[in-house]
């Protein structure tokens, strides 16, 4: 009797199992058998989807917008242009690395710049400059823990950024020494006539490219070397082109309360080219100039209070050399200094506020940027050399973060001075008579948002 009914109850115990499953197989069937449609569904998928190389190397997909309203008023003229902050112009980046074992790994990085209209390079007469894309980065590297990493590619030197280091919210739309990028490629214009100058912008009064002296830039074919951190400290070396070389040394570190990044660098530029360095002066296809340049951001953790400085020199060595300068006892040195100071602190939920004040302030040397005797800026009325340059700029600003975005809204004011020393150069009747240009002020709102994804 127990085995007549221990076998009919496992007859509907069975047939139970088969009916449930019967059932949950027709409900997940949506057409036709599960498994081909379950391929077909992760095959439409696969087709939708962006997908990387292969399995090994990792990719990052990521990048930034940093868009603003720029208003201006040159002393003649007032007017407001939508541009790319160059601060930090909007960007898209890849981005990877595969680990080799405990020690080493292997990375890549590929960044491409976005501007709809350069902040430093829009003038009174076109206000999209300059627009398109830009090769940032396209380098491998290899990293060891114990030995440092060597990347090889386009990429910063190691004095890339060496006078703009800043723990603070401003890096990303008031450099600290970079002034060029708030809107110097307007056009210079005399206070006298009130007539704009045919092609000097005020960028032009820091050298012929705009960098501030004493950093290096991005814009390099190079071999980086860069140590593995000790107690906060790393070193880095570069070279490439033919040639272009620089040293750096960094810290990064907290202590008694306060935050600290510092860094220093030298480097030189024997290409003919523009790379890394870039010289006032060019003899037959060669220039020689160097470099030495460093900043420093402090911080106070439990206020939020924070200074940052930064100075840098660059030496023409071949100025006097030149066709152009030849027994004139040119300047050939070029030096600045900066300096942000105020208040950074999450006073909100929303994120850190950061309110600051700023001053800059740079002495030239002469260039080979010449200006025609008819030019509205030229005091002379014959052709002459620029022979002596000058900026001062200060400003001041505020900026919101919104952590729950990755963005920083910001609003920023700077009034920026000109000074520029012309020569009558050359076998022109005029032969050594100077002239200072009488030039009106600048002053640049910027007001935008950057957005981090």
């Amino acid at each position: 009797m127990i085995n007549t009914t221990t076998k009919a109850l496992a007859a509907a115990v069975v047939a139970g199992l088969g009916l449930a499953t019967a059932t949950s197989a027709s409900a997940a069937d949506l057409g036709g058998n599960c498994c081909a449609d379950l391929e077909e569904r992760i095959a439409e998928l696969e087709a939708t989807t962006a997908r990387k190389g292969n399995r090994k190397v990792s990719l990052e997909i990521g990048g930034q917008i940093n868009e603003a309203v720029m208003f201006w008023d040159d002393g003649e003229e007032s007017n407001a242009y939508v541009v790319t902050n160059d601060n930090s112009r909007s960007r898209f980046r890849f981005r990877g690395k595969a680990k080799i074992n405990e020690d080493w790994e292997a990375g890549y990085a590929l960044e491409t710049g976005v501007r709809i209209a350069r902040s430093n390079r829009v003038t009174q007469l076109d206000d999209n400059l300059q627009s398109g894309l830009d090769l940032r980065d396209s380098y491998w590297f290899l990293k060891s823990k114990t030995y440092g990493g060597v990347s090889v590619g386009f990429q910063g030197t190691a004095t890339d950024q060496i006078t703009e280091i800043n723990l603070t919210q401003t890096k990303d739309f008031a450099k600290l020494s970079d002034m060029e990028d708030t809107g110097l490629g307007l056009l210079l214009r005399s206070s006298i006539n009130g007539g704009l100058a045919n092609d000097l912008s005020f960028f032009r009064l820091l050298g012929v490219s705009g960098d501030q002296p004493g950093d290096g830039d991005r814009r390099s074919n190079v071999v980086k070397y860069e140590t593995p951190a000790y107690k906060g400290f790393t070193a880095s070396t570069a070279w490439g082109e033919d040639d272009v070389w620089d040293v750096a040394v960094r810290y990064a570190g907290e202590f008694g309360g306060f935050k600290l990044a510092a860094g220093i660098g030298y480097g030189e530029n024997n290409d003919g080219g523009y790379s890394g360095i870039d010289c006032n002066i060019t003899i037959a296809g060669d220039k020689d100039c160097s470099n030495f340049g460093g900043s420093v951001s402090v911080m106070h953790e439990a206020t939020g209070l924070f200074v940052s400085a930064g100075a840098g020199t660059k030496k023409d060595k071949l100025l006097n050399d030149s066709p152009i300068f030849t027994g004139t006892d040119a300047d050939d040195t070029q030096d600045f200094w900066s300096m942000q100071a105020g208040i950074e602190k999450k006073f909100f939920p929303l994120g850190k506020t950061t309110v600051f004040g700023e001053y800059f302030d740079y002495e030239g040397a002469a260039s080979r940027q010449r200006v025609v005797g008819t030019d509205p800026i030229n005091p002379l009325g014959v052709d002459a050399q620029v022979w002596k340059t000058g900026l001062e700029a200060y400003g001041f600003g505020i900026a919101q973060g919104i952590d729950a975005a990755a963005m920083v809204l910001y609003l920023h004011y700077r009034h920026v001075e000109g000074d520029l020393t012309v020569r009558a150069l050359n076998g022109i009747v005029a032969n050594g008579t100077e002239g200072n240009a009488s030039l009106e002020d600048l002053d640049i709102v910027m007001s935008g948002a950057i957005i981090k994804f």
